[in-house]
């Protein structure tokens, strides 16, 4: 079996669920407190994937980003390198998604050939949405790929989310 090992960064707003989100894929639990993520944590998780049928390894070296402005200097050297991105906005707060098109543009021009997934967490929170299918569809267009509304909470299309980018990645 074919093995790969891909760097993948997490991009988003603060508090939009970054950290919750790896926590889950990794290993698969969620906490409730909130603490903020200063500078980059690298978490590391390998999967079987079948992107064209045959089925290959890809072990994901996952890079959490600290959200907001003051890391947003020193992100160029975290960010080089990286073979995808999951560019993070929370389901109920619209300016995160706003600012993921930056952060996209961003990424992008450090890494022109990655890959990218939006992943629109948050799901649980039903009563509070405000993203609606047609914004995340366009923002999702725009970048050629798709997105997922997940919960790092119950786990809901966490890991469909990690897997999709890892196929796009081998």
């Amino acid at each position: 079996m074919a093995s790969f090992r891909k760097k993948i960064c997490l991009l988003g707003d603060y508090s939009v669920g970054k950290t919750s989100l790896i926590r889950r894929f990794v290993h698969n639990r969620f906490e409730d407190k909130y603490i903020s993520t200063i500078g980059v944590n690298v978490s590391r998780k390998t999967v079987s994937v079948s992107p064209v049928g045959n089925v290959v390894e890809i072990t994901m070296m996952i890079w959490d980003l600290a959200g907001g402005e003051e890391f947003s200097q020193m992100q160029g050297s975290y960010l080089r390198g990286a073979d995808g991105a999951m560019l993070v906005c929370d389901l109920t707060r619209a300016k995160t998604l706003d600012h993921l098109e930056t952060q996209a543009h961003n990424f992008l021009r450090i890494n022109p050939t990655s890959k990218l997934v939006v992943v629109a967490n948050k799901k649980d929170l039903v009563n509070q949405m405000i993203l609606t299918g047609d914004q995340l569809d366009t923002v999702a267009a725009a970048f050629d790929t798709r997105y997922f509304r997940t919960s790092a909470k119950t786990g809901d299309d966490v890991e469909a989310a990690f897997r999709f980018l890892g196929e796009l990645l081998v």
